[in-house]
């Protein structure tokens, strides 16, 4: 009689500790380090834990597909797998894989503007950018756009990017334009963004710009024209491509109310879009005596504040120019 009642008794004790053994097999295999050798960035559909788990170990991400159903199960209290882009990093364990999917913390995509570019230029760089949906058809306006990063989450629409964008410059200039100099010649906050838009191009040269908008300030009280290549350049191109020829003689005579060889004053309107430092720049130049500049030959500019020292300046640049073709 005994002997009936220790067989089943010993197949208890044998489930339990098989049991046992499976979980403590699961829970290692949970936290043992993945397959990945280096981070993948992966877009997680939406599904169930099953799919999701299936497409995990199929993109090399888990090592086990049914370790995952198992740590999602067991630690479903902190959230549910969510559908996403997300980073995983090389050798994450399965329990940190679901921990991201849990959190939400989708992969930040990074679009850097440069300072300068031309509306058009901008809708090339944005349509060109991978994981956002749509296409800009219509170019935005001539400096409507500030430069700078923007994240961005994949599937997101190109026309929001556009929309953060000018939303952004408006707030700037709203912003610097209240902070301006008192007396400037500039009777708009689109007049400020115009001038910043040729110092922009002007300058590549951030301790510049204060000196070159200071330059532009002297020209415009004494009714000079500016004088800016930029200018011109636009007039030719309308910002549409970039000139890939020199500035000849004969460019500075277009008929073009940008071209400011031609045209006193400011042009109709900003020839790119100018970053916030050229905004500063404008909005609080420098107080100088300075009515020319030309460049030095290092990157930079000299400056003069009569023709004859403009004229010297300019001797200088076309005789560094000439031994650079030597």
């Amino acid at each position: 009689m005994r002997l009936r009642y220790l067989i089943p008794a010993f197949l208890l004790v044998a489930a339990v500790l098989a049991g046992v053994a499976v979980w403590t097999w699961a829970q290692n295999a949970l936290v043992a380090p993945g397959p990945l050798t280096a981070e993948k960035i992966l877009y997680v559909a939406p599904g169930t834990v099953k799919k999701v788990g299936a497409e995990l170990q199929g993109d090399g991400v888990i090592a086990d597909a049914r370790i995952f159903r198992f740590g999602a199960r067991l630690h479903r209290e902190e959230g549910g797998i969510k559908a996403g882009e997300y980073a995983f990093p090389a050798k994450a364990n399965t329990l940190d894989v679901i921990r991201i999917l849990q959190a939400d913390k989708v992969y930040q995509h990074h679009l850097t503007v440069a300072e300068g570019l031309t509306s058009a230029e901008i809708t090339d760089v944005i349509n060109d950018a991978p994981a956002l949906t749509g296409k800009i058809e219509t170019v935005p306006p001539e400096g409507s756009l500030l430069p700078e990063t923007y994240n961005y989450t994949y599937d997101e629409k190109r026309e929001t990017i556009v929309a953060r964008m000018q939303k952004a410059m408006e707030e700037t200039l709203q912003k610097l334009w209240a902070e301006r100099t008192p007396g400037l010649m500039l009777q708009t906050p689109q007049e400020a963004v115009t001038l910043a838009s040729i110092v922009e191009k002007e300058t590549g040269i951030a301790t510049e710009r204060p000196r070159i908008a200071g330059v532009f300030m002297n020209r415009l009280k004494k009714g000079m024209p500016l004088q800016s290549d930029p200018t011109v350049i636009y007039a030719l191109t309308e910002g549409k491509q970039r000139l890939d020829r020199p500035l000849l003689r004969t460019d500075l005579d277009v008929d073009s109310p940008y071209n400011t060889y031609v045209h006193a004053g400011l042009p109709p309107g900003p020839i790119a879009n100018p970053g916030r430092e050229a905004l500063k720049a404008v909005l609080s130049p420098e107080a100088n005596d300075f009515l020319y500049f030309v460049a030095d030959g290092s990157g930079g500019h000299a400056f003069g504040k009569s023709l004859e020292e403009h004229m010297r300046n300019v001797a200088k640049w076309r005789a560094v120019e000439k031994k650079a073709r030597h």
